[in-house]
């Protein structure tokens, strides 16, 4: 039983206190992913896109190193077979965005 009393002792070592401000609790709405990437980073856009309305605005960007955006993948899929078991299979729509989406850099979908 020692080892087990060692190894809870490390788990409470490595928890993290996470504040959350009530700005950011408040959440930020965004209906595209837009996800570009180096040898270094996957930078993430999150953005509010309104019907109609030729211009769209970056709410939110998000930098992740490779290991990072791994974990996020994982966490997401995780995540939405929860999801799934609870609220049956999620709905894809075929719609395409209908307008070309490059920035420059490299392309990733979402």
């Amino acid at each position: 039983m020692p080892d087990a009393k060692i190894e809870n002792q490390e788990e409470n070592d490595q928890q993290i206190n996470i504040e959350l401000s009530e700005e950011i609790a408040e959440g930020v709405y965004a209906n595209l992913a837009m996800i570009a990437h180096s040898n270094s980073e996957f930078v993430v856009d999150f953005i509010r896109l309104m019907p109609g309305v030729p211009k769209a605005k970056v709410k939110s960007r998000v930098i992740l190193t490779p290991e990072h955006a791994r974990r996020l993948l994982n966490a997401l899929e995780d995540n939405i077979a929860k999801y799934e078991d609870n609220f049956g299979p999620i709905r894809e729509s075929n719609e395409s965005v209908p307008f070309p989406m490059n920035f420059g850099g490299p392309m990733g979908e979402a």
